[in-house]
């Protein structure tokens, strides 16, 4: 007998409202574990069905539907599944941007009496629609893409066509547009949105910890990657030298990754400190150091470092792991460049996740939730470096941002 998973509090709540609607708008905030209630209410209404089932998640990158799919495939081992992937990605399943291929393959499964899960995103959710195959149930993780001109025509015919549709975001987007998250005609109603407060309370994430780094350099696009390199150094050489860190860094750009990489001596310098140095972009690919891998290899790499006590890292991206990616551990988030709102709480959101031996602790009673004097991680930290003069103004604007979602509430952008 396949047993339920203890929930949070919270998210039995939004896994009960879900069940109660065949579509709507679910917000947690990030590090909230949605995509634990997506599994769990898909679980559900496999034990429920008497047929195999046509499930699709969908997500705004590659990337993190390669994640989505490793967390699905382990959390549903029970149930015989069949995966397909429908982006241009690498992977070892199914793979496909045909609809024709699609249509046929889902014939295939439904005949070996399997459950098709298929892991697409925005950009290519159209080839979905275009196969035809019946949609039982959508997922829409980060579904605030959801309201881009050029994802929404397709979001639209998926939603209308599936007999269940949830999205699923920690930032929703509302505006006077048809695209609009408040267009209930195809996202539903509002159906449950839990307050980040109530997931720090119960010990799910960590209150952040907004600072910024003030510096004499003078910063150019000729001497950018330069200038950012040793921002980045002189951030990390201020930390404690007996901690594990690890450390996301937002860059401005992929040019300057690539110029810090390969034209600096940065990865020299952060291999002398101890740090094990990933990057990441839709141009360059995958790199572990100075060797490119593939995202399959990057992404089980980076899960093996996070949850490796021991092991140091800095991670560059530009802004392909800002959403929904669950990098295990990171401690800090160095943010080289000015971020829109709803990627500022979305990077926020790498580094409030609780440290796992926290999050045992307090399990086991040993210590309750919100005693942060006692967490081994009592808060993310983020970090901005600015111009000697600016931190007080800046770092007063990144607290709104903060209190706005950590403090307030939702955070809602227009």
């Amino acid at each position: 007998m396949i047993q339920p998973m203890k929930l949070y509090p919270y998210q039995q709540t939004a896994l009960n409202a879900i069940q109660q609607h065949n579509k709507g708008v679910v917000v947690i905030p990030t590090g909230g574990g949605k995509t634990i209630v997506m599994m769990e209410d898909v679980k559900g209404k496999l034990l429920a069905s008497t047929l195999p089932l046509t499930v699709v998640i969908v997500c705004p990158r590659i990337m993190l539907a390669t994640q989505l799919c490793s967390e699905f495939e382990e959390y549903l081992k029970e149930f015989s599944i069949s995966i397909s992937h429908v982006h241009s990605g690498e992977t070892h399943y199914h793979s496909t941007t045909s609809p024709g291929n699609l249509k046929a393959q889902n014939a295939i499964v439904k005949a070996l009496n399997h459950h098709h899960f298929i892991f697409t995103t925005y950009n290519s959710l159209q080839r979905v629609n275009e196969s035809g195959i019946t949609l039982d149930v959508v997922y829409f993780d980060e579904a605030h893409h959801c309201v881009k001109q050029s994802n929404f025509v397709g979001v639209a015919q998926t939603s209308a066509s599936s007999n269940a549709a949830y999205f699923f975001t920690a930032t929703p987007r509302v505006n006077n547009t048809p695209q609009s998250m408040n267009n209930t005609d195809v996202y539903g109603q509002k159906i449950v949105s839990i307050p980040a407060q109530e997931l720090i309370d119960v010990g799910s994430i960590i209150p952040p910890q907004v600072e910024v780094f003030e510096h004499s350099h003078t910063r150019t696009k000729f001497n950018a990657a330069y200038v950012d390199s040793e921002n980045v150094i002189d951030i990390l050489s201020s930390f404690d030298e007996t901690g594990t860190h690890k450390v996301l860094v937002a860059a401005p750009s992929t040019k300057v990754i690539w110029e810090m990489v390969s034209q600096s001596d940065a990865l020299h310098r952060l291999n002398e400190m101890g740090y094990e140095v990933l990057h990441i972009t839709s141009k360059h690919g995958a790199y572990i150091g100075k060797k490119k891998v593939s995202r399959e290899v990057f992404f089980d790499t980076l899960t093996d470092y996070g949850n490796d006590p021991d092991k140091k890292f800095v991670l560059m991206h530009y802004s392909i792991l800002s959403e929904g990616m669950n990098v295990s551990g990171l401690t800090h988030c160095i943010v080289l460049r000015n971020l829109p709102m709803i990627e500022m709480c979305q990077t926020i959101g790498r580094v409030v996740r609780m440290h796992r031996d926290d999050r045992k602790a307090i399990i086991d009673g040993k210590i309750a939730a919100g005693q942060f004097q006692f967490y081994k991680k009592p808060y993310g930290k983020m970090i901005v470096p600015v111009n000697q003069g600016l931190g007080k103004n800046i770092l007063r604007q990144l607290q709104n941002v903060v209190d706005a979602v950590f403090v307030k509430g939702e955070f809602t952008a227009t």
